[in-house]
C-alpha cells in the first residue's frame, strides 16, 4: 500500500483546491492499508483542524510561497509541522517518512525544501512560537475573517467557540426510543464494556466516552441507534409533531432529522423529505431503510416549490437551511479553507429565500422550524428577523429551554468540548 503520508498529503491538496474532505476521503482512504487507517484520518483532520496556524508557520520559515500547482507539497509541510507539534511520533520519524512522501509523488525538487523547512521548525520551534504569538490566525487556527465575525457578534464566547472548533468532537447516539429506552440501550453499552453517558439535554442522547466505529456498536444494526450530535437531536422535540401531521423536511440530507422525526410519532399521515442532491438522498434511504422507517423522498430544489409540491399543506416543517456550518468546524475543519467572507451575505440570501418559499406550503395555524448549523447572526436571527417584517402571517414562537442561550428570535448553541455542536433554532407560527 502507498505510503501514509503521501495519500494524506494528496487528500489535503485537493482541499487546497476547493473540494471538500467529505467528498475526497472515501477515493483516498481505500489507498491506505487497513492498520494505518488512524494515522490517515488523524493527519488529514488534524492537520486541517490546525491549517491555519501550521500555514502561518510556513510562510514565516520560507521567503516565498509555493506555487498553487504544487499544492500537495504544502499539503506535505503543513502535514509534517502538525506531526512535529501535535502527534506523538518521533520527529525524526515524522521528518524522514514526510520527506520520503516527495519521491513517491516524483517532486524530486522539493526533497530538500522539505527536509530544510521541517529540520529548521524543529530547531526553532519556540523561537518561532514566539514570534508568531501576536498573528491571530497562528493563535485561533481560524481565518482572519472567521475571528473577526465570532468576536464581533459573540464578544464573550468568541475566544471559547474558537477552542471547542479545534477539538476533536465527541460521537454522540441517538436512541430510537420506538424500540428501545436510553437506559436500556446504556446497559447494553455497559454490558459490552463500552463507557457512556446521557445526554445532558436531549432525552435520548448517549455520549460514548471515546469514538468508536459505529457498526460495531451494540443494536445499530438491528436500528436501536443512529449517530448524531446532541444539538441537532433537539429540534424533534422542538416541532411537536401530532399523530395524523403531515411534515416536510426540507433539506433533509442525510436524513437524522428525517430519521428521528418518524421515530418520534409513528403515527404521522405522512413525511416528506426533499434535498436537492440524489447522491445524498441514498445516505437518507439507506437510513430510512436500517430503521424500518417510511417517507417520501423527492430529489428536488426545495425552494422550487412548484416543481415538487402538490398544493397538499403541511403541518410541520422543518427547515434546517444551507449554511456556513461554522457550528460545526470540529467535525469538518476543511471549512476553515473552503468557506471565505464573502460566502455569507450569498448564503443568508439563500436562506431567507428558502424560508419565503417553503413557508407557501406551511397550513395556517401551523408552525415551522428553522435550524442552521451556524453561531452567525447573519445567517441565524437577521434571516428570521427580515422575514417577520415582510411576513404579516407569520409569529414568533417563544422557546422556552434549559439549552443554548436565547436570542432575539431564537436559541443559539456554542460548540463545546464534551456538549453539542454550534446549531441555531427558532420557532415561526403561521397564524390563522
Amino acid at each position: 500500500m502507498a505510503n501514509v503520508r503521501l495519500v494524506a498529503a494528496e487528500a489535503i491538496g485537493q482541499v487546497l483546491r476547493g473540494r471538500s474532505l467529505s467528498a475526497v476521503l472515501p477515493k483516498y482512504s481505500q489507498k491506505v492499508a487497513d492498520n494505518d487507517q488512524g494515522l490517515f484520518k488523524e493527519l488529514c483532520f488534524g492537520t486541517l483542524r490546525w491549517y491555519p496556524q501550521l500555514n502561518a508557520i510556513i510562510n514565516h520559515l520560507m521567503s516565498k510561497p509555493i506555487k498553487d500547482k504544487e499544492r500537495e507539497i504544502q499539503a506535505l509541510l503543513a502535514c509534517g509541522i502538525y506531526q512535529l507539534m501535535y502527534m506523538r511520533v518521533a520527529d525524526h520519524a515524522a521528518i524522514n517518512e514526510t520527506v520520503a512522501a516527495t519521491v513517491k509523488l516524483k517532486r524530486l525538487w522539493a526533497k530538500g525544501l522539505v527536509n530544510g523547512v521541517l529540520r529548521n521548525f524543529q530547531r526553532q520551534q519556540a523561537q518561532i512560537e514566539g514570534k508568531l504569538s501576536k498573528n491571530s490566525e497562528y493563535k485561533t487556527a481560524h481565518p482572519q475573517w472567521l475571528v473577526n465575525r465570532l468576536q464581533q457578534a459573540w464578544p464573550e464566547q468568541a475566544t471559547d467557540i474558537l477552542a471547542a472548533n479545534n477539538l476533536q468532537a465527541p460521537m454522540c447516539l441517538r436512541v430510537n426510543t420506538s424500540r428501545c429506552c436510553r437506559d436500556d440501550y446504556l446497559q447494553m453499552l455497559a454490558d459490552a464494556d463500552i463507557g457512556a453517558n446521557p445526554t445532558q439535554y436531549s432525552d435520548c442522547g448517549v455520549l460514548l466516552d471515546s469514538p468508536r466505529e459505529v457498526t460495531g456498536l451494540p443494536g445499530f444494526a438491528e436500528g436501536l441507534i443512529s449517530v448524531q450530535d446532541e444539538s441537532a437531536q433537539l429540534a424533534a422535540a422542538l416541532l411537536d409533531v401530532q399523530p395524523g401531521h403531515a411534515v416536510l423536511d426540507a433539506c433533509c440530507a442525510p436524513g437524522g432529522k428525517t430519521c428521528h422525526i418518524l421515530e418520534s410519532e409513528p403515527k404521522l399521515a405522512s413525511l416528506t423529505a426533499v434535498d436537492l442532491e440524489q447522491k445524498r438522498l441514498d445516505r437518507v434511504k439507506e437510513n430510512l431503510q436500517r430503521l424500518d422507517l417510511q417517507a417520501k423522498i423527492i430529489a428536488a430544489d426545495v425552494g422550487a416549490i412548484e416543481q415538487w409540491w402538490d398544493n397538499n399543506s403541511f403541518d410541520r416543517i422543518l427547515l434546517d437551511a444551507p449554511c456556513s456550518a461554522s457550528g460545526v468546524i470540529r467535525r469538518h475543519p476543511d471549512i476553515k479553507l473552503l468557506r471565505k467572507d464573502s460566502d455569507i451575505d450569498n448564503l443568508s440570501r439563500i436562506q431567507t429565500e428558502l424560508l419565503e418559499k417553503v413557508w407557501k406550503t406551511l397550513r395556517k395555524g401551523s408552525m415551522l422550524i428553522y435550524a442552521t448549523c451556524s453561531v452567525l447572526p447573519q445567517e441565524n436571527d437577521q434571516v428570521v428577523a427580515q422575514f417577520l417584517a415582510t411576513n404579516k402571517d407569520a409569529s414568533l414562537v417563544k422557546i422556552e429551554a434549559d439549552w443554548g442561550q436565547a436570542t432575539e428570535y431564537g436559541r443559539q448553541i456554542f460548540p463545546s468540548a464534551k456538549g453539542g455542536d454550534g446549531f441555531y433554532h427558532s420557532r415561526l407560527q403561521k397564524n390563522s
